[in-house]
């Protein structure tokens, strides 16, 4: 099983990190993807990560793409037409497509998803009613649609993604690690 947690300069750092940690904890193959043109990818509080990968056409062969927030990360986002292919793509296929804080606004802007149960941050919550159901929970699970409402909860979001993609005695045995239960 393979993941992809696309890059954007701009994005939030807990919400792209904490994901790619918990999931690689449980064993799942996770790449980051640069959707610049280079591997160095700046985050919104000024952490150079430097990405596995650039966005191309072998990121459309995951099981999951992952979307961090972060400002002006999910803009950088949701205003590449690369990023917005990848995410029809993903969810036509039936494949899984994961998102936090302001990064939904991506699925909005691909034209995805549109009646599913979401959750995002507050700053873009006026922008995503009407088009979804806005349940503001702390992580909304719609199908193959699964949305975290902001950096705080990105632990929760994270271990999520990791119930939904492995057993829970892997889960579980990582959050016994990370002192959880």
């Amino acid at each position: 099983m393979k993941v992809y947690i696309l890059l954007a300069d701009g994005f939030e750092t807990i919400e792209a990190l904490t994901p790619l940690d918990i999931l690689r904890r449980c064993g799942i193959d996770v790449k980051t993807a640069s959707i610049t043109d280079s591997l160095e990818v700046i985050s919104s509080h000024g952490l150079k990560v430097q990405a596995d990968t650039l966005l191309s056409p072998e990121v459309a062969d995951g099981e999951m793409v992952i979307l961090p927030g972060g400002f002006p990360g999910y803009v950088n986002l949701r205003e590449n037409q690369k990023v917005l292919s990848l995410v029809r793509e993903y969810f036509e296929a039936g494949k899984y497509v994961a998102a936090i804080c302001g990064a939904p606004t991506v699925l909005k802007e691909a034209g995805v998803a549109n009646d599913k149960k979401i959750t995002c941050h507050s700053s873009v919550l006026d922008e995503m009613k009407g088009d979804y159901c806005c349940t503001c929970a702390d992580v909304e699970c719609d199908g193959k649609i699964i949305t975290g409402k902001g950096a705080g909860l990105s632990l929760p979001f994270a271990l999520r993604l990791a119930e939904i993609l492995t057993p829970a005695s892997v889960v579980d045995k990582v959050k016994q690690g990370l002192q959880i239960v």
